[in-house]
């Protein structure tokens, strides 16, 4: 580095009247590795002026060049990077900022600090020195630790001084006595050494005068030692005495740090007993209530409850480690334990007798109840035990087994009391029911015959004794719903019943919804309402092809006894279990009097279950109605079964004009009463499905009897049918039965059309007879104005078979229609006169024809019909008024 740097002092700055006084060598941050050197140099000349220069050797030899230059007062920042550890980078912000790693971290500190020392010597700028350690940042260095990298260049610039103004006056002052110093250098060399010669002399002849003073100064200097001596004499036995109070002075801090730590425990222990004292400590008066408290009287259970709550606080205090040790404390818990188990003794008796005693005074009070179709209230029972709620929430918490062995004991006794009022319940309920049938028979007088009984005819002993072989001839048909007496008899017998059912589910509801919430409360099994929506049930298919959502087997939702939810439907399912049972039963009564008792059920029942899936989806009162739902819809569509197979089975007599089919009336009543019962009933879609599946076999089974019809003509037995099905649809304006209703008319006027036309050729037989052969033969190919020419179509005979139909044989054969179409169709439909008023537009678009073709195929023959289009309207309303 001495070589390099001789070098560029030589060949680079020398020429250029400049000193280099420190060289660092460089690369650029971040790039590739092309090195350099960074000079501070100073000028020879004044005003001396620092710059840094880049020096880089040149590419096309070994000789180096000056590449770039900055001035030093340009200079604003020195960023060393880091202070603390070797780092060879730095950064020097000039108008920007140039980035540098160094060959080594000595060779960068020399250089940072040879900057600082000429900012101090020429610049006395503000330059800041980033991340740069305190110790190159000094204005001098020991002359041991001057030699550096550089050559010992700091030192020169440190020896360098500028001469002051004195200096300079009196080196020209002896430039001037010597002005040979100039041109003869040796000479004035020469002349300062002997002058300084002469110097060195007198200094040494004027030290040797002064041996005297510096005795005197030595002997001084002895007796400064002595009282130094002295002085640190005193000092030690000063120390010694101050190491004493030192040692008191420790003693005593110690013992105050002992004091304060007594202090401390003392009171963390006064913490701990009132700790103790507050959380575990059980006043008299509640260790009194828990054993002598009255639980009968309002005043006694609330001491109680206090004296529980009281206890459950104390047993349930969190102790802190090392509590539990102390023999206090585990007498405390022993005490507590005592009490405890000694209280839930005594409440678990006392309400064990609560039980027993409530259920045995409810019994007496049944007969009074029964009468009036109407269950015992059980609110005051509810209202005297929810006094004991709290207790119960204690017991739960402190005694689970007992809390278990309570409620095991109150579903015991409560399930035995509800199965006796249930019970007489409902056989009241059933012999009211079975009443309204023994009355209607003995008031009408009407039995079963012919395979066939109104809904309401069949006795008690029937009802009770008879299997399901005899269940489809006691029930109500379509074909008894057209018998005046017998329908008056059925409305009235299915009002009571309705009234009766209606009766039956608006007790059921209110009592369970009362002991569901009474368990909930009393056994604190509290559960929020409406949580979730009820499981969706599946759907299973009938023998006749319906669908019916089937409630799951309760082995498949039993869930653990854990969930609160779970404990209330089991023990409402052990309370009420004979519900389930006795409405199926009462239903199959009802169904059993009069299968048209499953509408009012279904609406009812579907009535009930919605409510109750409102106040509650997931109570047991709503998933027992909803599985009685089903076998209530499953009678149901039994019934219209049952009303379709009687279509099916229909006989007509073959001696006797058909008319309105009775089962077209059933259908008409059976709408009407469907309507009624229905009207805003939350399970029209099972009405509109039966709808669907009554009118179909009424369509189908209309067609069959017309085509087994041998009285009265096909399409009169389907015009009359389909007109009053027409009739009665648009009538009842049944929003599922719009297809059906335009069918109906399509049908009727069908079978009305075909029945005119077949009517008609029997007045005019030759007429019509001739002029098919006439059509016949222009249809072969004949033209029309050649017919006359053949043979059997010729004028002459046109005249002689239109001279068989004078007006009176024409008005005679219309008197014969008439009597004809009279005797076919019934007095019910009243469909004479449209028939009559069909055949005459028919009988005059016939008369229309007829002329026509009179005028194409005999033109110019003159030849007319023996009546007019006037005459045969005379014809017409003459037999309609004389008739």
């Amino acid at each position: 580095m001495t070589a390099i740097k001789h070098a560029l002092q030589r060949d680079i700055f020398t020429p250029n009247d400049e000193r280099l006084l420190c060289i660092v060598n460089v690369c650029k941050a971040g790039k590739k590795k092309k090195n350099c050197f960074l000079c501070a140099t100073v000028t020879t000349e004044r005003p001396v002026q620092v710059k840094v220069v880049k020096v880089k050797k040149s590419d096309k030899g070994d000789f180096y060049k000056r590449q770039q230059t900055w001035e030093l007062r340009d200079l604003t920042e020195v960023d060393a990077k880091d202070a603390s550890k070797e780092n060879p980078e730095f950064d020097l912000h000039f108008e920007k900022v140039y980035r540098w790693v160094a060959s080594s971290t000595a060779e960068k500190n020399s250089f940072i600090s040879c900057i600082w020392k000429l900012n101090q010597r020429y610049m006395r700028k503000k330059l800041e020195f980033v991340n740069v350690s305190s110790q190159l940042l000094e204005e001098s260095v020991p002359s041991g630790e001057s030699q550096s990298v550089a050559g010992g260049d700091e030192d020169a610039l440190d020896d360098y001084q500028e001469l002051s103004t004195r200096e300079e006056q009196d080196i020209e002052g002896m430039m001037e006595m010597c002005e040979f110093a100039i041109s003869n250098a040796e000479a004035f060399a020469e002349q300062l050494s002997r002058e300084l010669q002469v110097l060195d002399g007198a200094n040494i002849q004027s030290i040797m005068a002064s041996e005297k003073q510096v005795n005197i100064l030595m002997q001084l200097l002895d007796e400064s030692l002595g009282e130094v001596d002295n002085i640190e004499g005193k000092l030690s036995s000063y120390e010694e005495m101050l190491q004493s109070v030192k040692e008191q002075m420790d003693q005593i801090s110690q013992s105050n740090r002992l004091i304060q730590i007594s202090n401390t425990n003392n009171g963390k222990l006064l913490d701990e007993i009132q700790f103790l004292v507050n959380y575990m400590d059980l006043s008299k008066g509640h260790i009194r209530a828990l054993q002598e408290g009255d639980l009968t009287s309002p005043k006694g259970i609330e001491a109680c409850i206090n004296a529980s709550e009281a206890l459950l606080q104390c047993m349930n205090v969190a102790l802190r480690p090392g509590h539990e040790k102390l023999m206090a404390v585990t007498q405390q818990q022993l005490l507590f334990a005592e009490l405890r188990d000694f209280f839930a003794r005594r409440l678990t008796n006392h309400l064990n007798n609560v039980f027993v005693h409530q259920g045995h005074d409810q019994s007496a009070t049944l007969s009074q109840h029964t009468a009036d179709l109407s269950l015992p209230k059980h609110s005051p029972l509810h209202r005297d035990l929810l006094r004991y709620a709290k207790l119960m929430e204690w017991l739960k918490n402190t005694h689970r087994e007992k809390y278990e062995g309570l409620s095991r004991t109150y579903v015991d006794y409560m399930s035995r009391l509800y199965e006796r009022e249930i019970k007489e319940f409902f056989d009241v309920a059933k012999v009211k029911m079975a009443g309204t049938s023994k009355e209607a028979k003995g008031k009408f007088g009407l039995h079963g015959s012919s395979g066939k009984l109104t809904g309401s005819t069949s006795s008690l002993n029937k009802l009770t004794v008879q299997g399901s072989n005899s269940r489809r001839s006691q029930s109500s048909s379509l074909l008894d719903m057209g018998n005046m007496s017998a329908s008056d008899l059925d409305v009235a017998d299915r009002t009571k019943f309705d009234k009766i059912f209606e009766q039956v589910l608006s007790e059921l509801e209110p009592l369970c919804l009362a002991e569901q919430d009474f368990i909930s409360k009393f056994f604190k099994l509290q559960q929020p309402l409406a949580v979730q929506p009820p499981l969706a049930q599946p759907e299973t298919e009938d023998p006749d092809g319906s669908t019916t959502s089937r409630a799951p087997p309760q082995s498949e939702h039993r869930h653990s006894l854990s969930s609160e939810k779970d404990m209330v439907r089991v023990m409402m399912n052990k309370i009420f279990q004979c519900i389930e049972t006795e409405l199926n039963s009462l239903i199959a009564l009802g169904d059993k009097i009069d299968s048209f008792n499953s509408l009012y059920m279904l609406v009812k029942m579907s009535h009930h279950v919605w409510t109750a899936e409102n106040v509650d989806p997931a109570s047991y009162l709503s998933t027992t109605l909803g599985n009685v739902l089903v076998t209530v819809k499953r009678n149901f569509d039994k019934c219209i079964s049952g009303q379709i197979r009687q279509m099916e089975e229909v006989k007509i007599s073959k001696k006797s004009k058909v008319g309105i089919l009775p089962f077209v009336v059933g259908f008409e009543d059976f709408a009407e009463l469907a309507e009624t019962i229905f009207r805003n009933a939350e399970r029209r879609g099972d009405l509109d499905k039966a709808y669907v599946k009554l009118i179909n076999a009424v369509f189908m089974n209309v067609e069959k009897v017309a085509s087994e019809s041998q009285k009265t003509p096909r399409d009169v037995v389907m015009m009359e049918n389909f007109h009053h099905i027409f009739s009665t649809l648009s009538r009842l304006k049944i929003s599922c039965l719009e297809k059906e209703r335009r069918d109906a008319k399509y049908k009727y006027t069908d079978h009305l059309q075909c029945y005119v036309i077949n009517s008609l050729g029997q007045p005019l037989e030759k007429l019509n007879h001739f002029f098919e052969g006439v059509e016949a033969r222009v249809a072969q190919g004949v033209r029309e104005e050649e017919v006359s020419y053949q043979l059997a179509f010729n004028k002459q005979e046109l005249r002689k078979v239109i001279k068989e139909y004078p007006g009176k044989e024409v008005k005679k054969g219309l008197e014969n229609l008439y009597r004809k179409v009279d005797k076919h169709l019934c007095e019910e439909e009243s469909l004479l006169q449209v028939v009559w008023h069909s055949m005459q537009d028919e009988f005059i678009r016939q008369y229309k024809h007829f002329e026509d073709l009179i005028g194409r195929c005999y033109p110019g023959s003159g030849i007319t019909m023996e009546f007019t289009i006037q005459d045969m309207l005379e014809y017409f309303s003459s037999i309609a008024h004389s008739h």
